[in-house]
């Protein structure tokens, strides 16, 4: 029969093009949930990641990139779905699966069908939670990474310290910084390994109606650290707020987190981003001391802040 995805997908840019598009992915979900017996409304966009995910009725169902766009995602899948699995046991409120499985069309398509869950992204609703708020909802979701973050068996090979391919989000910073980097990391004791989400980001949080956090897309976990979830939640969830983080961590010393910082983002797969979006440009990061140093006052302002305003 003929093709229902009529895109061409070559490389990443390629998908980047297309796995935001409800034309696109429109025909293949649809046949999908006739597969799966679902049934089948009409298709909404949801917060684009790096896959394709759209609502349909009370269901979401996300696509995962095919080998072509120069990704692998079968490791990928791998992790989801045992991680998912793993966090319920745990206790944690995560979607619910519905199916999954693959479509060879076009492409290869592997996919997974999940309960939609009614409620707000943490983006949306955080810009509006008073000081009581922020600090009420760090220490629910410290419960809720207390429980998540304990050992397991391993479930997949990542070694998020020595994996050489999870140093290329740091290229882009001075040779110094990158030698000093690496020297740290081989000389370093970074802690126990256990189950860390790994992507803890706005986009992957949700307060549902209920007022329940729920955690998703579980794709990048991984055996880490407990530092690797800690400094992510501090930088890139809670942005250094000082009531969030108040909450989160307690009655934190600002030394302490900026060491709890910067060694959970030198290791951390998202970790050259992350310090680019919130700590200063690459080329200001001329050294490992220059890095502590903005990241301590950075910290420290905003605890200052918050402090002024309690």
């Amino acid at each position: 029969m003929n093709s229902l995805f009529t895109y061409d997908i070559y490389n990443w840019e390629s998908w980047g093009e297309v796995f935001h598009s409800i034309e696109a992915w429109q025909p293949i979900i649809k046949y999908i949930f006739k597969v799966e017996n679902l049934p089948f409304t009409y298709v909404e966009y949801l917060t684009p990641g790096t896959n394709a995910v759209f609502k349909v009725g009370d269901y979401v169902i996300k696509i995962f990139a095919p080998k072509e766009s120069g990704i692998d995602s079968t490791a990928e899948i791998e992790t989801e779905i045992f991680a998912v699995n793993h966090a319920q046991k745990l206790g944690i409120s995560v979607p619910t699966f519905i199916a999954y499985g693959v479509l060879e069309d076009k492409y290869l398509f592997f996919y997974m069908i999940m309960k939609f869950i009614k409620g707000r992204e943490f983006t949306k609703a955080a810009p509006n939670f008073s000081y009581e708020e922020k600090i009420a909802f760090g220490k629910k979701l410290r419960d809720i990474t207390d429980k998540m973050n304990i050992f397991c068996n391993p479930f997949n090979d990542v070694d998020v310290i020595y994996d050489k391919e999870r140093h290329r989000r740091w290229d882009k910073y001075p040779e110094k910084f990158k030698e000093e980097r690496l020297c740290y990391l081989k000389t370093h004791d970074f802690g126990e390994n256990v189950f860390v989400h790994g992507d803890l980001c706005s986009d992957n949080i949700l307060i549902a109606d209920t007022g329940d956090i729920y955690i998703i897309d579980f794709a990048d976990a991984v055996m880490a650290p407990i530092i690797y979830e800690q400094a992510l939640v501090a930088s890139e969830l809670f942005n250094f707020d000082g009531a969030f983080l108040s909450g989160y961590f307690g009655h934190y010393d600002v030394n302490w987190l900026t060491d709890l910082c910067y060694d959970g983002l030198l290791i951390h797969d998202f970790g050259g981003d992350i310090v680019e979006q919130h700590v200063a440009c690459p080329k200001e990061i001329r050294s490992l001391e220059v890095m502590n140093k903005k990241l301590f006052n950075i910290i420290e302002e905003r605890n200052d802040n918050f402090c002024e305003k309690v």
